[in-house]
Formats: structure tokens, C-alpha cells, sequence
């Protein structure tokens, strides 16, 4: 048999440095779920009819008048205590009828992701109100990293960087522009900002119902009319629909029915806490938060039968000492998984919130807390995963340099994702024989293991896996630094241009528009 070695060194340099093809890369989006299941089959068909019997018996407080009248006229009822119930003939109806595989489309169709069955995407999302800005220091407390308030430019930065990172496939805003106090041009520039940075798939929200008018408007404008948005929609609605416990909320449900009615995929949003706006108990968050959406899922289709609706049961963690928020919690890791298990369960679009590391900084906390939030929520087969990407103090903060290091660790989960195809090529008994009969008795150089190089192994951008006498001589330093540098490259060269100066002049001049338009482009 002919030796199937080849080349060396050499040869690998070469193969590497070749561009990959996207069908021979190790992973992408929409990598194939679903190995954990913290539920049995039992587990999940006991919290389903838990869930329908609290939308039947328990249902929604604080209902909009406008929800009260589609709910009633379709077999609900109104008791006199106010709360608005939702029959199991509802739910079912719902089920029945409601959009599966949908897309969430992005201004370019290369970033298109297909929610069908347990396919996983990691993305970013959150309201931090600082920035991580992680290589200053804070001038009371040297060594620490220094938190300041975030700005529309911080948003605008945010989404070009991911933009740029293969392994964050979508953009949600992730901070919140503290430098506009109007709330109306705070969600229309959070818009503008969001989506003029990346072709990728953008969440936006807005907080009352005008100002996701603007929001559509400014979208269609972008998409170059109604019926080019409608036909691809790029932004999707992330609505806080509900105050838990079981209580409608009055503003985001205004908002909800303007954007079905505007053709804006939606995010059925709800997140309770654990302990406080939900059962400490696990099983008890899941089943709650999970009858939330289901009751929201009815709504939607009431509106608009069909309309593309994501499952977003978000239960988070309270860390029962304090009272506080604890993103970073084993507990958190196994709510959201068992959440996007229960998603694949009822066979909906489905996403779930992992990463919000408690840790304030991209240290070693933060990482062990991510890694093992992600890798459960990826495991789990949820379609989206938010919040993935970049965030710091549970949520408080934004952290740039921690994005990019993300980006390496998303990378390695969805690798994990994919898992370990078997067929006769995998096994590699010829591979093994000709090595084992031909010598030299490694496989290095091999064709086949060249050919696997790149297709089947994820190389970190900014991880370190050289030798400790190199990392000693290139200067002891750890994962923070390399990340800084890439971060930096990235800001001062990364301008997408997409919205051309002629769209953005137009923009502009029939919206208020805060973001400099020389701050979009090159310096000088």
C-alpha cells in the first residue's frame, strides 16, 4: 500500500494558510444540540401539564384591554379578580398553528440562521449599564479594572466587533447608551447603532409603543421599503412581555402587538428570579417561566396566526444569602438547559440566556463560569443562546477585550456541539494500517491527518497553547493581553459599510440620529 504522507511542516503552513471553504469549516452556526437533557421524558410531560394548568387556572394580571378582547373572544376567560385565563384548547391551538422552522435573518445572507430542531447559535444580549474597561485601572484601586458608564459609541463598537468574530453569530444589544436620557431616541438610536455595525442578525427592544413605530420605520428605510423588510427581517423584537410573577407587562405588550403587526420576529421574554419573581425551586422557576411564554405564545398567534415567535424562558438565579443576582451559578447552567430542553419538548424556536458571568472582570472566575453555563445551554439543543458573549457582573458590565475572548471559548463549545461524526472515514482503519504497515509509525505529515486539520479542529485566536519556556520569552503574559491587542486591531480597522453615505445622509435627515457619522469610519 502507497505511503499517505506528505510535506511536513511545510505543508501544514500551507493547508492553513489557505482559506477554508465554509463547508469544510470545523464548526458553524447552527451546529446539531441536544446531548444533555437534565429532564427525563417524565419530568418534561409533568412540567408541560404544570404549565397549562397555571395558564388555566392562574393565567395573567395587569392584561391590555386590546389582549383581554382577542383572549375572550377565542374561549378565555376574565375573572373578576382581573386575571385573564388561558383554556388548554388555547395553548393547543397555539401549538398548532405557530411558526417552527423559522430564519432570523441578517442584512447579508450569509449570516441567515435557521431555527429548526436543536440547531444552536451563541449571541450576545443584555442591558449592561458600564463598560469593563479592563486594561485601566480604577486611580482609588490600582490593579482593579475600571467600570465607567456605557455610551452609544460603546454600542456601535460592540456590534462591528462582533461582527467581526466568527463564533458570535448574532448581535442583541448588549449596553445601554447612558449618554442619551431621552428614552424615545435612546431605543431609535440603539437601533441605528446596532445594526449599522454588523450584517449579522440584530435584537433590538423598545420601551413603549411610538417608539417601536420609529424603530420599524427606520428598519424598513434601512431595508429599502416595507415589503424588502417583511420579505427579510434583520432585526428582531427582545419583549420583556411579562412581570413575573404571571403579570402582564402593559407598556412591552403594546409594543409586542405593534411589531407582529409590523412584521418583527419576536423573543418571548421572560425572566423571573429565582426566589424572588419566581419558585426557588428549580423544577418550580422552570415551570413558571415556561407557562409565561406559552400564554405569550398564544397571544402572538391570536394576532397574527403563524408569526415567527422565539420560546425565551429565561429563569434566573438568586443567590439566597443576598438576594442578588447570580448569572454565573451551576443553578443558572442547569435552569437554562433544562429551559431549552424543554423548548426541543414542545418542538418552538427557542432561546435561552447563558454567560453572564458574576465575576467582574475576564479572569478566571469568569471563565470557569461561562464555560460551563455555555457548553450546558449549547449541549441542551436551544436554538439561541444570549447573553453569550462579553458580559461581566452579572450583567452590569460590558467587557470588549472578554467578547474576543469569548469568541475562542464559543469556538471550543460549539466544537464540543458538534461532537464525533462515526462512519468509515472517522474510524480511519485504513489511515491506521497504512501508518502501522508503512511506518514511520506517527501520523504526522499524513494526508489524512492534514486533511483534518483544518476541517475538524478550532484553533484559539488569542488562547495560549505554546510551550512555558515560549510563553516565558514572550513576556509571561495572560489570555487579557493578546485579547486587548485583537480588540484594538479590530476597533481602529473595522468600519463596516453596508449603510452607504447616501442611506445614511437620507437616515439622518428624517431621523434623529446621534451617532456621529465620522466616528463610523477609518481614521485619518
Amino acid at each position: 500500500m502507497a505511503s499517505k504522507r506528505a510535506g511536513g511542516r511545510e505543508a501544514r503552513k500551507a493547508l492553513r494558510a489557505a482559506p477554508l471553504a465554509e463547508e469544510n469549516k470545523p464548526v458553524r452556526p447552527g451546529q446539531l444540540g441536544g446531548r444533555f437533557n437534565p429532564l427525563s421524558q417524565a419530568d418534561m410531560a409533568r412540567i408541560h401539564e404544570a404549565m397549562l394548568d397555571l395558564l388555566e387556572n392562574v393565567g395573567f394580571a395587569k392584561s391590555i384591554p386590546s389582549c383581554i378582547d382577542l383572549v375572550t373572544k377565542n374561549g378565555g376567560k376574565f375573572t373578576p379578580e382581573g386575571r385573564l385565563l388561558f383554556p388548554r384548547s388555547m395553548i393547543e391551538d397555539a401549538l398548532a398553528v405557530c411558526a417552527r422552522d423559522i430564519t432570523l435573518h441578517g442584512q447579508s445572507p450569509e449570516h441567515d440562521m435557521h431555527l429548526s430542531g436543536n440547531k444552536v447559535h451563541f449571541g450576545t444580549a443584555g442591558a449592561a449599564v458600564h463598560v469593563v474597561d479592563e486594561w485601566k485601572t480604577h486611580e482609588k484601586y490600582p490593579g482593579v479594572g475600571a467600570y465607567r458608564e456605557s455610551t452609544l459609541q460603546d454600542l456601535y463598537d460592540a456590534s462591528r466587533l462582533v461582527d467581526k468574530h466568527e463564533h458570535i453569530h448574532f448581535f442583541q444589544r448588549c449596553m445601554v447608551a447612558r449618554d442619551i436620557e431621552n428614552p424615545a431616541a435612546m431605543d431609535l438610536n440603539t437601533t441605528y447603532a446596532s445594526v449599522a455595525g454588523t450584517t449579522k442578525h440584530v435584537g433590538v427592544s423598545y420601551v413603549e409603543a411610538d417608539h417601536a413605530v420609529e424603530g420599524l420605520k427606520l428598519l424598513y428605510e434601512i431595508a429599502g421599503g416595507e415589503d424588502k423588510y417583511r420579505a427579510r427581517p434583520f432585526a428582531s423584537l427582545s419583549c420583556c412581555f411579562v412581570v413575573p410573577p404571571m403579570r402582564f407587562a402593559e407598556d412591552a405588550c403594546k409594543v409586542l402587538e405593534v411589531c407582529v403587526r409590523g412584521g418583527m420576529p419576536i423573543l418571548l421574554l421572560a425572566a423571573g428570579q429565582a426566589g424572588a419573581t419566581s419558585p426557588a425551586s428549580l423544577a418550580g422557576a422552570v415551570v413558571q417561566e415556561c407557562a409565561e411564554c406559552l400564554g405569550a405564545l398564544a397571544y402572538v398567534n391570536l394576532i397574527q396566526p403563524g408569526h415567527p415567535a422565539i420560546f425565551g424562558p429565561w429563569p434566573f438565579v438568586s443567590d439566597l444569602r443576598t438576594g442578588a443576582m447570580s448569572g454565573g451559578s451551576g443553578e443558572q447552567a442547569v435552569l437554562m438547559a433544562a429551559c431549552g430542553q424543554m423548548g426541543r419538548y414542545l418542538n418552538l424556536p427557542t432561546g435561552v440566556a447563558a454567560g453572564m458571568a458574576d465575576s467582574k472582570i475576564p479572569d478566571a472566575q469568569s471563565g470557569f463560569e461561562k464555560a460551563y453555563t455555555l457548553t450546558l445551554a449549547g449541549h441542551s439543543g436551544t436554538n439561541l443562546v444570549y447573553e453569550s458573549a462579553g458580559m461581566q457582573g452579572s450583567l452590569l458590565g460590558f467587557s470588549f477585550e472578554g467578547a474576543t475572548i469569548d469568541n475562542d471559548m464559543l469556538g471550543a463549545i460549539n466544537r464540543s456541539v458538534r461532537g464525533v461524526e462515526i462512519d468509515d472515514d472517522n474510524l480511519a482503519l485504513e489511515t491506521i494500517t497504512d501508518v502501522c504497515m508503512n511506518g514511520p509509525e506517527h501520523f504526522l505529515g499524513h494526508d489524512a491527518t492534514l486533511s483534518r486539520m483544518e476541517k475538524d479542529y478550532v484553533y484559539p485566536e488569542v488562547g495560549n497553547r505554546l510551550t512555558p519556556s515560549q510563553w516565558k520569552e514572550l513576556g509571561s503574559q495572560s489570555i487579557n493581553s493578546p485579547a486587548q491587542r485583537l480588540t484594538q486591531e479590530i476597533l481602529e480597522t473595522h468600519f463596516p459599510s453596508h449603510i452607504s453615505d447616501e442611506l445614511d445622509a437620507r437616515l439622518r435627515a428624517r431621523f434623529d440620529i446621534r451617532l456621529p457619522r465620522e466616528q463610523m469610519k477609518p481614521r485619518k
